[in-house]
């Protein structure tokens, strides 16, 4: 099998720290940009796309018979198809692909169509992963649950109900979590909590997920840095 990887060098590491490149029977391509050329396609068997709802225009290069994992944290799989315009699409399977919660045991994955199950159970096999099958909505299920919980820890932070290093520790020993909401939000970036948020607000408009004013402004703060 081999295997195209489209993503930023943060995630490509972290791609091969859950699919070891000397894995028998697998090569990859890594990449770093969106553009890829017909060259570089053609002899791929699977794809794992982690900038491709950065721009939903690109799924039109992806050929039907493809398999196509695209990063689907922020965007709705029939959405991505529909920005496209295509009326084929190709193989196309969501998965979780914010840092550090892509890098686990089990691969949290939705489909654009259920019949695809197959060709999904069949990459996981190859790539010796298990799988979590998930509706295809904004936010699949982890990051909208840890996303919400950070939200909520930035609200209590906000009303000087308890400090950050109090918050994480309640957390973990009240509900037994293993990271803190600040931790979390740490490691998986406060830019990326903060476009978890305001997508599936976007989808839902459940007040629940409605960005704390502090967490927005940590996170402008943090983009006018970078």
């Amino acid at each position: 099998m081999h295997i195209v990887v489209l993503s930023g060098p943060e995630m490509a590491t972290e791609f091969k720290q859950k699919f070891p490149e000397e894995k028998e029977g697998i090569s990859y391509t890594f990449m770093h940009t969106h553009t890829l050329v017909d060259e570089q396609l053609k002899p791929t068997d699977v794809v794992f796309d982690f900038l491709l709802h950065e721009q939903p225009e690109r799924l039109a290069m992806y050929a039907p018979d493809q398999v196509v994992f695209c990063n689907a944290v922020t965007i709705q799989l029939a959405a991505l198809v529909h920005q496209a315009e295509l009326e084929m699409p190709c193989t196309l399977i969501g998965f979780n692909g914010l840092p550090t919660l892509f890098n686990r045991s089990v691969l949290e994955v939705s489909l654009l169509r259920k019949q695809d199950e197959p060709k999904l159970k069949e990459a996981c096999e190859t790539l010796g992963t298990e799988y979590l099958l998930v509706d295809d909505r904004v936010g699949m299920v982890t990051p909208r649950m840890i996303c919400m919980i950070i939200n909520e820890a930035f609200y209590t932070l906000q009303e000087k109900t308890a400090g950050v290093q109090d918050i994480d520790l309640g957390m973990k020993l009240g509900t037994n979590y293993p990271k803190g909401p600040f931790e979390w939000a740490s490691q998986i970036g406060i830019a990326n909590v903060y476009k978890v948020l305001q997508a599936v607000y976007e989808d839902t408009k459940e007040e629940r997920y409605k960005i704390c004013p502090l967490l927005k402004t940590t996170y402008l703060k943090v983009e006018e840095v970078a």
